[in-house]
């Protein structure tokens, strides 16, 4: 197989990892967190969600998270900012990168953001223009891509055609979302097959939940494609507010260990990464969804 040599690897704990947890999370907490997370190798961290802190109040205080980082340093800081709104607070705050989103389903855009899929990738297209006249880049991400909680089945057509949109609007990358992680191996690799056909793999990444046990089991599936690039939160933090049943991310220490023992380089130390894990599960008082860092811990 011809595996990547090097993977690179998105924390996204501070954000989808801590959205959803029902008890108020401090910002001193969160940039501890993030500041472990960059002690332990990790290069490119989605920190904040510039949201209606209505919907998500646990991403209030984001300006306030960015406000205790360094901007300029070579760690990779990215918010999301589902509208224009959003993305202005997250511009005054002097961000480098924003990630943007839509959905392969119809059902769960509309839950998402009230909209259909079409009108979201407006707003997103509203967007674009400022980032790219600001030099910001923007990252993707596409929701359901293996299955809706509404809809049921996605036709991968349809996940090639919010992908290939997204990637001529001017994302950088794509990451695919396996939302409630309903996909298995066989199923995300013809998912990869219809979007690689219009989108080049260096170009998309991969962000698939470990509800059903499948995701190191999809990622490797899709890796022999020429992946290069998987989202993953620290201790197993995660899950979405609009779908029944989606529980956390894949693992960031699982991911790793996985990768490492594949050979694969991540610039990643586990056992730092580990800590980072230890640390953020005993702060908001839940239990730590990641094998290997339970094992090291």
């Amino acid at each position: 197989m011809a595996y990547p040599k090097s993977i690179r690897i998105v924390d996204v704990s501070p954000r989808d990892g801590l959205q959803n947890i029902k008890q108020a999370v401090s910002t001193e907490t969160k940039v501890a967190l993030i500041n472990k997370l960059e002690l332990a190798g990790v290069k490119d961290i989605e920190v904040a969600s510039f949201v209606s802190p209505k919907w998500v109040p646990q991403m209030a205080d984001a300006a306030y998270v960015l406000s205790a980082l360094d901007l300029n340093t070579s760690t990779n800081y990215a918010v999301l900012t589902p509208n224009a709104k959003g993305f202005e607070r997250a511009l005054a705050c002097g961000v480098k990168e924003v990630a943007v989103f839509s959905a392969a389903s119809e059902s769960f855009t509309k839950k998402n953001t009230n909209c259909t899929i079409d009108e979201s990738l407006k707003r997103i297209e509203d967007i674009m223009r400022p980032a790219l006249d600001n030099d910001i880049r923007v990252r993707g991400y596409v929701s359901c891509v293996l299955g809706c909680p509404y809809d049921g089945y996605i036709s991968t057509e349809k996940v090639s055609y919010v992908t290939k949109t997204l990637i001529d609007m001017g994302c950088y990358e794509v990451s695919l979302g396996d939302t409630i992680g309903i996909g298995t191996p066989l199923k995300a690799k013809l998912m990869l097959e219809e979007v690689l056909k219009n989108v080049s793999a260096q170009q998309i990444g991969l962000h698939f939940h470990d509800t059903r046990g499948q995701a190191l089991a999809n990622l490797l599936a899709c890796l022999e494609y020429g992946i290069a690039s998987i989202d993953a939160s620290v201790a197993g933090l995660g899950g979405c507010p609009y779908a029944k049943g989606a529980s956390g991310n894949v693992s960031t220490e699982d991911v790793v260990y996985m990768l490492h023992g594949m050979g694969i380089e991540t610039g990643i130390n586990l056992e730092k990464l580990a800590v980072a894990g230890q640390y953020i599960t005993s702060q908001i008082g839940i239990s730590n969804n990641s094998r290997v860092g339970n094992v090291l811990g």
